[in-house]
């Protein structure tokens, strides 16, 4: 079965944005992370908080939502990115051993002796293990800023399937921030 010319419409605009938003990462440097929290934020938007805002429209024009929530862009955006910093979280370490890294230098710098970002990988002294805590509840911090509007996000939605869609998550996502901090 073809998907409506709408939904068509809505999947190759924000695939178009997430395509050229990306490419702005692809030549940078992410061993040591993101430079500060606007490029993390900026990094963020185009990997995830644009498809909350795709599955936003999505749900509007399938008629699922009223089409209010496609004009909902901010909070779309920040449950994108509420999840999103959840996984980079999460995934430090995984991603450091890749060669890779998302946390911004301007938070984490201030934690590391060492000024480099392995300096959390392997905490061998209580100094370590404390600059790692402190840094990892800065960063916990920082997303669980979004927590309000993702709450506002949910509270829009009408639909049941819609909500546990969104919903089941944004849960999950808490839970492991949780685990975190």
């Amino acid at each position: 079965a073809a998907l409506p010319e709408a939904s068509c419409r809505v999947i190759c605009d924000i695939t178009q944005r997430m395509g050229t938003g990306m490419a702005e990462f692809v030549d940078k440097d992410l061993g040591q992370g993101t430079v500060d929290i606007t490029q993390y934020n900026r990094y963020c938007h185009f990997v995830a908080g644009l498809v909350g805002e795709g599955l936003s429209r999505l749900f509007a024009v399938s008629g699922l939502e009223q089409s209010s929530l496609a004009t909902e862009l901010h909070l779309s955006d920040q449950m994108g990115l509420f999840l999103q910093k959840t996984n980079i979280i999460r995934d430090y370490l995984e991603d450091y051993v890749d060669g890779r890294a998302f946390w911004p230098q301007s938070v984490w710098k201030k934690y590391s002796s060492t000024g480099d970002l392995g300096y959390f990988a392997n905490p061998t002294t209580d100094e370590t293990r404390l600059a790692g805590l402190n840094c990892l509840n800065e960063l916990v911090t920082d997303a669980l800023e979004l927590a309000p509007d993702c709450l506002a996000y949910l509270s829009k939605l009408r639909c049941a399937e819609v909500f546990r869609f969104c919903a089941i998550p944004q849960v999950m996502a808490i839970a492991t921030l949780d685990k975190c901090y």
